[in-house]
């Protein structure tokens, strides 16, 4: 398979990025290739064709570059903090204030995944990540016993929904920052080991 060439490359982004942003605006369902093509300022769909292989393509393509976009976000915010407890409120703060920064890269997912219902893999990946996060505090004595993997499922799912009710709410900064702290404090004082959530 030959390498794409400097021009294809940032063909491909362009119509990626078109995509995002028609369906953040119209809805997934709504984002024909015909609209995209016209919001990415392309003469014909016979480019995104000539891209990627169908609509599923282009999706994939989609979700990996808001993957890279809020990873490009939140990691940063994690790594900074020092220990479990912080990295888990670093990972939930974060989460939350993504809505405010990358608004429609948010909503694109929102509606790709509720509708495409081909995300899986990305869900158990995070599903994962967390699962060993709680395990390795739990080895640190910083997490109290718990079942990790019930524990994931409901910090991803209950972080998920509140991310689905900011971003349709389009609330302020300042708010998205209240919502991120008492959904880190809850979290926090769920599984800490120490019932003020101190630990490291």
């Amino acid at each position: 398979m030959r390498a794409r060439t400097f021009t294809e490359s940032g063909r491909r982004a362009q119509i990626v990025t078109a995509a995002i942003e028609v369906i953040a605006e119209v809805g997934y369902a709504k984002a024909s290739f015909s609209r995209i093509a016209k919001h990415a300022g392309l003469s014909s769909t016979g480019m995104i064709s000539y891209h990627f292989a169908g609509k599923d393509d282009l999706l994939a393509a989609c979700v990996a570059e808001i993957e890279k976009v809020t990873g490009a976000f939140m990691q940063p915010h994690i790594d900074a903090a020092e220990g479990h407890i912080a990295q888990l409120r670093a990972y939930v703060e974060s989460n939350i204030a993504l809505v405010g920064e990358h608004p429609a890269e948010v909503r694109a997912l929102i509606d790709i995944v509720k509708n495409a219902g081909s995300q899986s893999a990305a869900v158990n990946g995070r599903l994962a990540m967390v699962e060993e996060h709680l395990r390795t505090g739990q080895a640190a004595g910083v997490f109290r016993p718990l079942d990790t993997r019930t524990t994931a499922i409901a910090f991803i799912s209950g972080l998920d929904a509140v991310v689905v009710r900011a971003t349709a709410a389009a609330p302020e900064p300042t708010e998205l920052a209240r919502i991120g702290r008492e959904l880190a404090d809850l979290y926090v004082r769920a599984t800490a080991a120490d019932p003020e959530g101190e630990s490291a």
